[in-house]
């Protein structure tokens, strides 16, 4: 009997391309449908080496058919802005996956809170612009402090907290100007949360729709973000009582009903505030850094978990182990960029009980560009007996590792997570 066959389209996304096609073999042949940017052409050798690649270019018509010839089971995703592409294709190929409605819903946030409001899932106030003159509407209908950022985006790319009229209505002429300016931006009520240092005040439930049920694998904590809404890291499973974690999985399972999605893997994120758990985004795709820790934790494969979705597989009633704590911990990017030029301390940190791996995002050598998105030089992996371990050895590694900058900064890890420094100007890549 012949093997299914799963078609990924692959862009910039949550999972390595090594990854899907090594935890997915078991379910299936893989096909890799490559959406042309500069990411895959950087890929292009390994792409072609790992799978039988179909390009896929402004003509969808056309990566259709060349997708048809391999005959698909199965079509899914884990790049968040190839949602869009993969409902297409799915569309042309008669294959199971989030429709183009639901993909505007998860992809355009303004239009996502608009559902969530009307749906009685969470009242948070916003307001869309598009123009610079749309600021005053929008301070008047949101208030202040508020939280700015493009209407569509990822990575927290050009997020910015919001306390004063005048930096907001500057910051929404900077960000909409000129040829690479955002289309569109979205001003939202500002969710205050409760402080649970050492742990971040928010979460994320990571969720599997099969046949349109429900069902939550999950609860993923956070570290406290670094200023302004920058992650720099996650870990299995939160520091939760029972009663907050039913509340929070009860909100991201009204959230994913509402916006009508019927297969695949969710990401919804949720702030832990004083009046209870308060939505922030809901993504229709695997969250960052949750194959890792699947592989950290063992029983538990969220990649192979999307492929047996997209195959028409039921939602599982399965959850992550909680029998002990395994985290990925980001060293993020400095806020003002520059030139890396070395790394310090790593073998006397990766030496540290409960330090199982150093991933390396940005070599020494490379101009890191300026922004407050999301980014890291380094992640490190490791495992815990419980979350105090788990912060303890972590407050050892992060004092341990030092990275040198061309201009003669020498920044502690521990240091980066706490930088509030913003770029004189804002960038391409900021944008």
């Amino acid at each position: 009997m012949p093997r299914p066959v799963i078609a990924v389209v692959y862009d910039f996304g949550s999972v390595a391309p090594a990854d899907i096609v090594d935890r997915l073999a078991p379910l299936g042949e893989v096909v890799l449908a490559v959406c042309r940017s500069a990411h895959t052409e950087q890929l292009a050798l390994l792409l072609a080496d790992l799978a039988p690649v179909v390009p896929v270019d402004e003509d969808l018509e056309e990566a259709a058919a060349r997708l048809r010839e391999h005959r698909p089971d199965a079509l899914l995703t884990f790049s968040e802005r190839r949602l869009g592409t993969t409902a297409e294709l799915a569309a042309r190929l008669g294959l199971p996956y989030h429709d183009t409605d639901t993909v505007r819903l998860l992809t355009d946030k303004y239009e996502q809170r608009r559902r969530l409001r009307e749906r009685g899932v969470d009242p948070v106030r916003t307001w869309l612009l598009r123009t610079p003159h749309d600021w005053a509407p929008a301070l008047a209908a949101v208030g202040l402090p508020a939280v700015l950022k493009p209407a569509r985006g990822e990575g927290s790319r050009s997020t910015h907290l919001v306390r004063d009229a005048d930096t907001g209505a500057a910051l929404t002429a900077d960000l909409l100007a000129g040829p690479d300016g955002e289309p569109a931006l979205v001003l939202e009520e500002y969710l205050a949360g409760v402080d649970r240092s050492p742990y971040g005040d928010h979460v994320s439930v990571e969720s599997a729709v099969g046949r349109g049920r429900v069902t939550h694998w999950a609860v993923t904590g956070k570290f406290p973000l670094a200023p302004p809404f920058r992650e720099v890291g996650h870990y299995w499973p939160a520091p939760l009582a029972d009663a907050e974690r039913a509340a929070v999985l009860d909100l991201a399972g009204r959230a994913v009903e509402a916006l009508g999605l019927r297969t695949g893997i969710t990401h919804t994120e949720i702030k832990l505030t004083a009046r209870g758990p308060r939505l922030i985004e809901v993504n229709g795709r695997l969250g960052g850094f949750q194959s890792g820790l699947g592989r950290l934790a063992g029983g538990l494969d969220p990649v192979a978990l999307a492929g047996h979705l997209a195959l028409g597989g039921p939602a599982p009633g399965i959850r992550a182990p909680q029998e002990r704590v395994v985290y990925a911990r980001a060293v993020p990017t400095p806020v003002e960029g520059g030139l890396l030029t070395g790394v310090h301390g790593l073998a006397d940190a990766l030496a540290l009980p409960g330090v199982d791996g150093y991933e390396t995002r940005v070599q020494p050598g490379t101009q890191v560009q300026p922004g407050v998105g999301t980014g890291e030089l380094a992640v490190l992996w490791g495992t815990a007996d419980d979350h105090r371990a788990m912060v303890a050895v972590l407050d050892q590694a992060l004092d341990m590792l030092t990275y040198t900058f061309a201009d003669g900064r020498t920044l502690r890890a521990r240091d980066l997570a706490a930088s509030t420094a913003l770029p004189t100007a804002l960038t391409p890549l900021d944008r």
